[in-house]
């Protein structure tokens, strides 16, 4: 690993300014863009974690149990995929400004479902179109970032993380306002703040250029970047798609809300936190938090229980996102990271789609008390992926 940390030291020592300092842009156009790319993160994040709150709700009503619940949470990372293909178009013209608001308006008409419509047909097709916009939104954030400030990615990306944890603390508290309707129609004000904050992107006279290379996706380091992140939104699909239904035997719905965005506080502080440390290292220690946090919050019954459980899941989550990020920057230079980026986000999504429809039956067959066997197998895919990546750097 001798190389990656030579990396991990470099680039730590480029990160020392961030969009505020003298190598990170312009002044006030800088700050400005760099906190309508940490609203629009937020308002990306909030999108789609929304739903936990208001999943018992939506069950209630259809009588839907957890498979089927499962499979509608599955269906927002499916159009997120299709988001990213769809991007990439537009992030190698470099409409990212564009890209945004295209996005932003698919995302409110996911919406839109849940607030017009009834029933599970509409709901999952709403819910597979704001994943499309979703995906659209993550890549105009990511590129968006990289172009403006390209020396300090890992700091900026780990701000970015905790922008969009922030969205997880206000998605929960919105699903808590009540009933299916409420919660969207809320959103939608967030929506038309996001394309509000989209006027700040204005572009740079002399743009960063991206360019696909495939040869990336064959490095030791990329499978365990794309390995960590895989495993962090498997987990947090887990947290957002089934454990809902646990919870709600003892809480009501505005009390999840909460619950969740008490989370993701604690998934924004860890996030921005872990940049400041290597990556590998953040990663490690991520995927252990994460497997234990989840493991005690599905295994226990007690509300004094959850709580910690899922404080300590969080940070997990929050730094083994940082960390595998991380590790990709470290690994693949900014210029000729499209291709990269793109499968790394796939491979992620895969895990926010995979959560949700494994634990789903998991947790029906076996109860919640199993529910830590998901994290756990995905974890030993972070191990093996470390271990292929030290014996290849040895």
């Amino acid at each position: 690993m001798a190389g990656l940390d030579a990396l991990s030291d470099a680039r730590r020592a480029q990160r020392r300014d961030g969009p505020t300092g003298a190598g990170a842009g312009q002044g006030d156009r800088s700050r400005g863009a760099y906190a309508a790319l940490l609203t629009l993160s937020a308002v990306d994040a909030a999108g789609y974690s929304v739903i936990a709150p208001v999943l018992p709700e939506i069950a209630a009503a259809t009588g839907a149990g957890p498979t089927v619940i499962g499979a509608l949470v599955a269906l927002f990372p499916a159009g997120m995929i299709l988001g990213f293909v769809a991007a990439g178009g537009a992030v190698r013209r470099q409409r990212l400004a564009a890209l945004a608001l295209a996005a932003l308006a698919l995302m409110g008409l996911g919406a839109l479902g849940f607030v017009l419509g009834d029933g599970l047909p509409v709901y999952a097709a709403a819910r597979f179109v704001g994943g499309t916009g979703s995906g659209c939104l993550w890549l105009s954030i990511v590129f968006s970032t990289l172009e403006r400030w390209p020396r300090q990615a890992y700091h900026c990306m780990s701000r970015v993380f905790a922008g969009y944890s922030v969205g997880g603390l206000i998605g929960p508290a919105l699903g808590g306002l009540g009933g299916v309707r409420s919660p969207f129609a809320a959103y939608l004000v967030l929506v038309v703040a996001g394309a509000a904050a989209v006027t700040a992107l204005v572009p740079r006279s002399r743009r960063q250029r991206f360019h696909p290379d495939r040869a990336a996706l064959r490095l030791p380091a990329f499978r365990l970047a794309a390995a960590g992140i895989l495993f962090a939104v498997l987990v947090l699909g887990v947290i957002e798609g089934v454990l809902p239904l646990h919870l709600s035997t003892a809480l009501s719905q505005g009390q999840i809300g909460l619950l969740y965005a008490a989370m993701s506080a604690v998934v924004a502080a860890a996030a921005a936190a872990a940049g400041r440390y290597p990556p590998l290292a953040m990663l490690a220690a991520g995927t252990v938090l994460a497997c234990v946090g989840l493991a005690l919050t599905g295994a226990a019954t007690a509300v004094a229980l959850w709580i910690p459980g899922l404080a300590v899941a969080g940070a997990g989550v929050g730094i083994a996102n940082t960390g595998s990020i991380g590790v990709l920057l470290d690994a693949v230079d900014t210029e000729r990271i499209v291709t990269a980026m793109v499968v790394w986000s796939q491979f992620g999504i895969a895990g926010y789609l995979v959560g949700p429809v494994v634990s789903g039956p998991v947790v029906q067959h076996l109860g919640f008390a199993a529910l830590g066997i998901v994290p756990a197998t995905a974890a030993l895919a972070v191990g093996a992926a470390w271990l292929m990546t030290t014996a290849k750097d040895g």
